[in-house]
């Protein structure tokens, strides 16, 4: 699934942003809010500590009820509201994808 959503991302680079497409949605489809929180949590937790640690981060329903009549929900399902938006997330898979350790926009 990363390859094939990572060659999807290279196909669009040189693309205006206006016909770019999220090709990350797929990915974030696979994962509930709970399962991304607890990973995150895990990578986060220093090595040797006892204490559990928890990431909370507000539902997408909680963002919507938060911010009525906004077009996008960033993290956690992929739907940015701007054409700008889905070539940064895009570029910036490819650059993890690739090891590159640079912005995804400028």
């Amino acid at each position: 699934m990363l390859e094939s959503t990572y060659l999807r991302c290279k196909e669009q680079q040189h693309k205006p942003k206006e016909e770019i497409k999220n090709e990350l949605i797929a990915l974030y489809d696979m994962f509930s809010y709970e399962q991304v929180s607890k990973k995150i949590a895990q990578l986060l937790t220093p090595p040797g500590l006892e204490a559990e640690v928890q990431i909370i981060y507000q539902t997408i329903e909680g963002l919507h009820d938060a911010c009525p009549g906004h077009r996008g929900d960033w993290y956690f399902s992929g739907k940015y509201p701007t054409p700008g938006g889905n070539r940064v997330v895009n570029t910036a898979f490819i650059n993890f994808i690739e090891n590159k350790d640079v912005r995804a926009y400028v």
